[in-house]
């Protein structure tokens, strides 16, 4: 089967390209997953996550791209979010912490907040609800689109606005 019939049949939800999938796939990713050095989950858990993501969020693959390259690009990048995340948490450990170090980083995170709150209350007011909802308030772009009647490609491409438009502000501030 050719690239963009398989992501046809697999943007259809036909189970068979999914089994196809896995059963192609699950071993690739695994060595993928691997690679990498987690303290909680295992490289089954991000394999796992990756077909559910792409389940998920299937009417988004591209035909034009090759699946295997469209694939291996979520589980990297779930991978890569999951230990962002994994090093926040480490970095935030108040064991590490001593008062007046606190102190000092709350002041400049209270700072930084405000800065960032200033940049997104100039966005425009519909681009300023969709991002404050998806980065503020963590809602996913299906939860989004609920509350808006929006699309979430419309969703998603204010979400990319908005954060084009801080970055600019933040390197010129």
């Amino acid at each position: 089967m050719d690239n963009k019939k398989f992501i046809l049949s697999l943007k259809k939800g036909k189970e068979a390209s999914f089994r196809e999938a896995y059963l192609t796939y699950y071993d690739k990713l695994i060595s993928i997953a691997r690679r990498f050095n987690f303290t909680v989950l295992t490289p089954q858990d991000f394999v796992q996550e990756t077909f559910l993501r792409l389940y998920n969020k299937r009417e988004l693959l591209n035909e034009d791209v090759l699946f295997d390259k469209q694939l291996f690009t979520i589980c990297k990048n779930i991978i890569i979010n999951h230990l962002n995340r994994e090093n926040k948490i480490i970095q935030l450990d108040p064991l590490q912490f001593d008062a007046q170090e606190e102190e000092t980083d709350t002041g400049i995170f209270e700072e930084r907040r405000e800065i960032l709150h200033n940049f997104i209350d100039q966005l425009p007011e519909q681009q300023q609800k969709i991002f404050t909802l998806h980065k503020l308030e963590n809602l996913s772009y299906k939860e989004i689109a609920a509350i808006t009647d929006l699309s979430e490609k419309t969703i998603a491409n204010h979400i990319y606005l908005a954060s084009k438009f801080i970055r600019k502000k933040i390197e010129e501030h």
